[in-house]
């Protein structure tokens, strides 16, 4: 896909003026905040422009040079090169170029269900999350985990973590829907393969300026906190339930001894779902077809397979199976997938804008 000339020269004349606005010294407050975040997206995009145009006036410069007997072999010898290379770069500046979804830098709120499968979908569960948990170590981002709701046998029936660093939702938007798992289990004694699901959604994380929550529009209920936690449980009310009138929305948090502590974390959880809603309804029927992909946790609904009899894994939305199952749950082999994802979003959309 190639970029006119013309776009070229706006993009190296607007990165331009935000690098004269940086050193001028004049930018204060959310005014600078705002440019550093323009500055810090557009400089990838303005590099990789020049290098385009570089290479195309080279190309101009050469082809000039073919009408020169004594320069035409060099000249013919560069220009394969260049052309050559030429390709991929412009299609790496039309990969910057796309339209990025505002989101893609914010920190995610990471929700991961037992489905269907009983004690093996909620054992898979942890499995799942000890894999992100493994993944997001690779990257430098932080897991913390904002309510638990553990299994007797191990994992989790549901586990909700916050996960903070650099590109946090970019990377892993794409891993929200049915995970199915076949193997067999320890308490299996006939060595048949079940097949258990777990689900898994990926929310951005706002800021508070994102979404704004009136108080009124709250029901906070507190209560004594059920299941692990020894002495402490059933002694004081530090459970709290959320609910937010206008939505419907539900949320519970009862992992912290303090009840403060509870409901900064289940704001946390419910301003997440809230902001999900709102760009769901703002993308219109595209969002709600990613979201759609979450489905209700039943086998059939799935977006990736974890076989461990064959020590594979499947994607099924883009066909692609590896065969390092231990490696992705290890969290290096997850990055593979991810890429992958990400790929073949960015050449749909290119094939999208060249239509």
């Amino acid at each position: 896909m190639q970029i006119p000339a013309e776009r070229l020269d706006q993009i190296a004349h607007r990165f331009a003026e935000l690098e004269a606005r940086m050193a001028s010294g004049t930018l204060e407050g959310e005014a600078f905040v705002q440019a550093s975040r323009d500055y810090a997206e557009l400089e990838p995009v303005a590099k990789t422009a020049a290098e385009v145009k570089a290479m195309r006036e080279e190309i101009a410069g050469l082809e000039d040079m073919l009408g020169d007997p004594e320069m035409k072999a060099m000249a013919e010898e560069e220009l394969a090169e260049i052309r050559e290379k030429l390709p991929e770069a412009e299609r790496k500046l039309a990969i910057a170029m796309l339209p990025k979804d505002s989101a893609d830098s914010k920190p995610a709120m990471l929700e991961i269900r037992a489905g269907t499968g009983g004690d093996e979908a909620a054992l898979f569960a942890g499995d799942l999350y000890r894999m992100y948990e493994r993944f997001a170590a690779e990257q430098g981002w932080k897991v913390e985990p904002v309510s638990m709701n553990a299994s007797e046998v191990g994992g989790f029936k549901e586990i909700v973590a916050n996960v903070t660093g650099q590109g946090v939702f970019a990377k892993l938007k794409f891993e929200s829907g049915v995970h199915r798992v076949q193997r067999v289990p320890e308490t299996e004694s006939g060595g048949r393969i079940h097949t258990s699901a777990a689900t898994v959604a990926v929310l951005p994380e706002p800021d508070e300026v994102d979404v704004q929550i009136d108080a009124n529009d709250l029901k906070i209920d507190t209560y004594r906190a059920s299941g692990a936690g020894g002495q402490h449980v059933n002694t004081t009310d530090s459970a709290v339930r959320i609910t937010h009138l206008p939505s419907g929305l539900v949320v519970t948090c009862q992992d912290e001894r303090s009840q403060q502590k509870n409901r900064v974390k289940a704001m946390q959880v419910l301003r997440a779902r809230l902001y999900e809603t709102m760009r769901d309804e703002a993308q219109g029927e595209e969002a709600a077809a990613r979201k759609a992909m979450v489905g209700s946790g039943d086998r059939s609904e799935r977006i990736r397979t974890y076989n461990f009899p064959q020590g594979r894994v499947t994607d099924h939305r883009i066909g692609l199976t590896l065969h390092k199952l231990d490696e992705v749950l290890a969290g290096p082999g997850l990055g593979e997938l991810v890429d992958a994802l990400i790929a073949e979003d960015e050449a749909k959309r290119l094939a999208a804008m060249s239509e």
